[in-house]
């Protein structure tokens, strides 16, 4: 009996890929199909998405899926990142490629905001942590800019309702991604409609929200044509990212509300939470700036996001443009040989955004925080890297405060799991059981709703079973505990004086 085959689009910042989930009834395995890079693109003084090409990559994929894999394929689910939008005019016509979350349009606009809804409002309504870049922002900069798109426009659709509709013709906002925009109602289950209309901007463009596990109809007729794939069904996973990968955690437990655990989704950014049955909407949650996202199965995801492996990355990046070529292992292994808790920065400071040069940016942070300069390439990455597991530590202190729940293990998912320096760094910063994995947790959680939504797999606890069965994990004990306590001490009071929540 050939394996049934369930399709998922991951789509990343910098690049996307469609996986094929092989069920054979007892386990999962995934097969790489198509991979494509991704990425904004600078028109003018704008930065945007190239959603069209990222389409006919997507066609391109299903070509590949029809006429490579073996075995029947039943369905495929989008996730992607979240925050940003297209308009839809009349005639269902797209009225611009969206924007792209690091545009600086939105550059002061959140705190033109709270000059007419408070924070504390705000939050109220939305239970959300504050980033100039959330869709509430880049809406109300379209708005203050009079914005041709935006007077035109009929609807709004996530970049992952964008694509189910190119599949599909169904106009849907789905509940994960619907959360991350800043004026979604996690206590009401709905659009936060009167903060809409104190920053006058047009409700009519909020539609439907579905949830995840919903079947959104076959592929449009000349998909199925241009294709070859016939029957297959489009489902809604998580298609916020980070909500499919913690889909993908393998804890063994049932949604409860003092969970024994937490999760780190590991990648470009680090986003570590906990999973936990109802929202937190309280003035401490506020202060301490953490976010009630949209999970599956009515499940709310309280997290915070941190800077992740994109300063490794930007590094990298930099340093390949002079000539070094390094591959990622090399700069693990010369982060490992240099000197440890030398130079601690906060990955979150506002300076490492967006730098032309991260490696400058990351000396001139450690100088104006009267930190040692690091004095060379494994150093700097091996000071992102301590500073990344000492962040995580702060949060997680702030989680168990929130919730008042002890985490005994920490799970990262994600491609950060590859990195076993920073698994092991994190379980001796936080004195915490890491255990890692599995790697394409995204891809995996999209593969498990759909299991779910067509009744091969009971539920998302049953899912999480098979996910153990199926995929490796690795796990880091704690180790020099001490000498990660007294640093603890030095970075809290760096963060503190920059006072960022």
């Amino acid at each position: 009996m050939s394996d049934q085959v369930y399709l998922a689009f991951d789509l990343g910042a910098s690049g996307g890929r469609l996986v094929a989930g092989h069920f054979d009834g007892a386990q999962l395995r995934l097969e790489e199909v198509h991979r494509f890079t991704n990425g904004g693109v600078w028109a003018g003084e704008r930065l945007y998405w190239d959603l069209l090409g990222l389409w006919q990559q997507m066609l391109d994929g299903l070509r590949r899926a029809a006429s490579s894999l073996d075995g029947q394929v039943v369905s495929v689910g989008v996730d992607t990142w979240g925050v940003d939008f297209g308009l839809l005019g009349a005639g269902d016509e797209l009225l611009a490629n969206p924007r792209h979350y690091r545009d600086p349009h939105t550059d002061g606009v959140m705190e033109e905001v709270f000059d007419i809804v408070s924070r504390e409002e705000i939050f109220a309504q939305t239970g959300l942590q504050f980033m100039q870049f959330n869709s509430l922002y880049q809406l109300r900069a379209m708005s203050k800019s009079n914005s041709a798109v935006l007077g035109a426009a009929e609807r709004l659709l996530m970049i992952p309702d964008l694509l189910n509709w190119l599949m599909t013709g169904q106009q849907v906002n789905e509940f994960t991604n619907a959360t991350t925009t800043q004026f979604f109602d996690p206590q009401k289950q709905d659009w936060a409609v009167d903060l809409f209309s104190r920053l006058e901007l047009p409700d009519h463009l909020l539609g439907p929200v579905a949830a995840p596990g919903t079947q959104l109809g076959e592929l449009r007729k000349p998909i199925r044509d241009a294709t070859g794939l016939q029957g297959v069904q489009v489902v809604l996973p998580g298609t916020h990212d980070t909500a499919s990968a913690v889909v993908a955690v393998p804890a063994d437990a049932l949604l409860q509300p003092q969970p024994n655990w937490c999760y780190i989704s590991s990648g470009t950014w680090s986003l570590m939470g906990m999973e936990i049955p109802a929202p937190i909407v309280t003035e401490e949650c506020l202060s301490r700036n953490f976010t009630n996202e949209g999970g599956v199965g009515n499940s709310v995801r309280l997290l915070k996001n941190i800077a992740g492996l994109w300063l490794v990355q930007e590094c990298r990046r930099i340093w390949n443009q002079e000539g070094h070529q390094y591959e990622w292992a090399n700069l693990v292994e010369q982060a490992a040989a240099s000197e440890p808790l030398v130079s601690l920065i906060n990955p979150d400071d506002a300076t490492l955004v967006a730098p032309q040069d991260m490696p400058q940016a990351i000396i001139q942070l450690c100088e104006a925080n009267s930190q040692p300069l690091p004095d060379s390439h494994g150093a700097i990455i091996r000071s992102v890297l301590e500073s990344l597991a000492l962040r995580y530590r702060m949060v997680l202190n702030d989680l168990e405060h929130l919730t008042g729940a002890r985490v005994e293990t920490i799970h990262i998912v994600g491609g950060g799991t590859q990195n076993r320096l920073l698994c092991q760094m994190t379980a001796d910063a936080c004195n915490r059981q890491v255990i890692a994995g599995p790697v394409e947790a995204t891809a995996i959680g999209n593969v498990v709703v759909q299991l779910v939504t067509q009744g091969a797999v009971q539920s998302v606890h049953e899912g999480r079973k098979l996910i153990r069965n199926s995929f490796q994990m690795e796990t880091f004990e704690p180790q020099g505990v001490e000498s990660w306590d007294a640093a603890y001490e030095q970075f809290v009071q760096l963060v503190e004086a920059e006072n960022v929540p």
